[in-house]
């Protein structure tokens, strides 16, 4: 099982990314071992997450987020 998420960052930046523990890889990011997005914009809370039965799809709907816009992307969240 994989995940696409969206952290919200401490400037209030939005960073999507997929992974297969969501609190695991958010532990990474706050610690700074995850994206150099995120090491330079520490991740605050994870505001969206939705599952995918493999890597694949994950990585087809992560695409996809991050082409929206940020308007688009707090619809999403805000559709939990």
């Amino acid at each position: 099982m994989y995940y696409v998420y969206i952290l919200e960052c401490n400037d209030g930046s939005l960073y999507t990314g997929i992974t297969t523990d969501v609190a695991r890889r958010f532990k990474e990011h706050v610690a700074g071992v995850g994206a150099k997005y995120t090491k330079a914009r520490t991740p605050v809370r994870i505001a969206y997450q939705e599952k995918h039965p493999d890597r694949s799809s994950a990585s087809k709907r992560e695409a996809e987020i991050k082409g929206y816009t940020r308007e688009r992307k707090m619809a999403v969240i805000s559709k939990k």
